[in-house]
């Protein structure tokens, strides 16, 4: 798990969300506001439900967040949280603590350094078409 996350607000722009991406080379950030989780900013959504909509750079992160938020216990079983993501067809995932303030993301890649029969089963669930968060 990534201990170090950094979180947008729903009030930043989408720009200032793709450069703190760019500058922490990942492809995602958690959305919080007053301490807690409510949503995630991926550089897909930027692309698809902004700039390819005709949004422009100053639109507010909550214009183009997914607001459901799939997240796991910090301590979670680890084969669990991975049948989890491959059922809800998720690379990453929040991991929060039990007052669920946000503690770090977790990827499938975490995962696989775990159990690689366990993380092939998942990415294959992932990579289907459609799933509840495609755009």
């Amino acid at each position: 798990m990534t201990r170090d996350v950094q979180v947008a607000s729903p009030d930043d722009t989408i720009q200032q969300a793709a450069t703190i991406m760019d500058r922490i080379n990942a492809g995602v950030l958690p959305v919080g506001q007053d301490d807690r989780l409510v949503g995630m900013i991926t550089d897909r959504d930027i692309a698809v439900r902004a700039v390819a909509k005709g949004r422009e750079c100053g639109t507010p992160v909550r214009e183009a967040m997914s607001g459901e938020v799939r997240y796991c216990y910090a301590d979670d079983d680890a084969n669990e949280v991975l049948e989890n993501m491959g059922d809800q067809q998720l690379r990453r995932m929040p991991v929060v603590d039990r007052d669920k303030r946000l503690v770090g993301i977790v990827s499938i890649g975490d995962l696989a350094k775990k159990d690689e029969r366990d993380s092939g089963e998942a990415l294959h669930q992932i990579a289907q078409p459609g799933g509840l968060h495609a755009t």
